[in-house]
């Protein structure tokens, strides 16, 4: 009958020691209040061990002492002598003290502090890995919208000299730059994209910049189409490694100046590679250019895809050359994404966004 729920319920709820527990619950209740939302954050939050603990301990005695009573309450109550309820002298207080209200003040306590202080640490670990997803976040914008602006300048300079002397080449052009800022604004703003999204960029890119370089340098261009649909990156990844061959390829008179660009999909398996020939005077320059360039999407790729892409860079005295291999992801949601992109394109067309830059120039 001992171990039975019931049975002791009774006799704590029931009976003459109901009261002998409402002063341990009531008491106990106190001193653990007290400690948690007193005691804690005055003392122990702000680094106050010493007085934290003299008064943790204080509080526990305190509380012990406080208690001690409800057992002559009990017994003042009921029909039987304190000796016949507890089986002990009522002139034995310090038994009662040491053997019962202090361990169980101590112990009620302990588990008090355990529980605030571990609902404490999982609050703080969650916050702490909010503000690291918020800080990875900003940290990837920051690095995504690193777009070189002279690119931008010198192509909008390079479609106004051209409106005269080619206007339909130049409209062509100022269609392609129109795509590409809508890419930059509109269409990457998520961690991934479709591939297909970020080739057709890239190919507007290199257009443009074919023309800004007036037919000085040889550009080959190999990019397979046969890649799966539902093949995703991160935008940009690609684009700085195109736009570190132009912005470092050599500019020679003398001998010939190119830039090789390759890629292919197998099956999941991104394969990329640019190189360009250099001056002799600049191939050690190249790596590191205005802290924007290789490494910040070398950045970009250890945040997004660890242990998940190879990159390879050589130079020499003659060429520069990057090759990455990157394992892609396939998307999840390929015909939401589908269905997006079509309401963009309705809603956003070439020539209300052309309109704005005409304007401008």
């Amino acid at each position: 009958m001992v171990g039975n729920p019931f049975t002791v319920a009774t006799s704590i709820f029931t009976t003459v020691y109901a009261f002998k527990y409402s002063f341990y619950v009531i008491f106990q209740a106190i001193g653990v209040y007290f400690n948690l939302y007193y005691l804690i954050p005055k003392f122990l939050e702000k680094g106050k061990y010493v007085q934290y603990v003299s008064l943790v301990i204080t509080t526990i005695i305190g509380t012990a002492i406080l208690i001690i009573p409800g057992y002559y309450v009990s017994a003042w109550l009921s029909d039987k002598s304190f000796f016949e309820l507890y089986q002990r002298d009522p002139s034995n207080y310090l038994y009662f003290f040491k053997i019962n209200t202090l361990p169980s003040s101590a112990a009620s306590m302990t588990l008090g502090m355990s529980v605030k202080l571990a609902k404490n640490w999982i609050e703080a670990k969650r916050r702490e890995q909010e503000l690291e997803k918020e800080k990875l976040e900003t940290e990837l914008k920051f690095l995504k919208y690193q777009f070189n602006p002279h690119f931008l300048f010198n192509s909008i300079n390079s479609i106004f000299f051209l409106i005269h002397k080619n206007p339909d080449m130049a409209s062509a052009s100022l269609a392609k730059f129109s795509d590409l800022l809508r890419y930059q604004l509109y269409e990457c703003n998520d961690l991934q994209i479709h591939l297909r999204k970020e080739i057709d960029y890239l190919e507007n890119f290199i257009d443009l910049e074919k023309l800004r370089q007036n037919d000085n340098i040889e550009v080959k261009v190999q990019i397979d189409q046969r890649y799966p649909e539902q093949l995703e990156i991160a935008p940009f990844i690609l684009m700085t490694f195109v736009e570190n061959a132009f912005k470092h390829v050599s500019k020679d008179s003398d001998k010939q100046n190119w830039i090789n660009i390759k890629l292919k999909t197998s099956p999941d398996i991104l394969i990329f590679s640019v190189s360009n020939s250099v001056s002799n005077n600049k191939s050690n320059d190249v790596v590191s250019y205005g802290g924007i360039g290789l490494k910040n999407v070398r950045r970009r790729l250890d945040l997004i895809y660890p242990d998940h892409y190879e990159l390879d860079i050589q130079s020499s005295t003659e060429r520069f050359e990057v090759s990455l291999k990157l394992k892609l992801p396939e998307s999840a949601f390929s015909k939401d994404v589908q269905k997006t992109s079509n309401l963009d394109a309705e809603f956003i067309n070439h020539e209300e966004f052309i309109l704005p830059i005409k304007s401008e120039i």
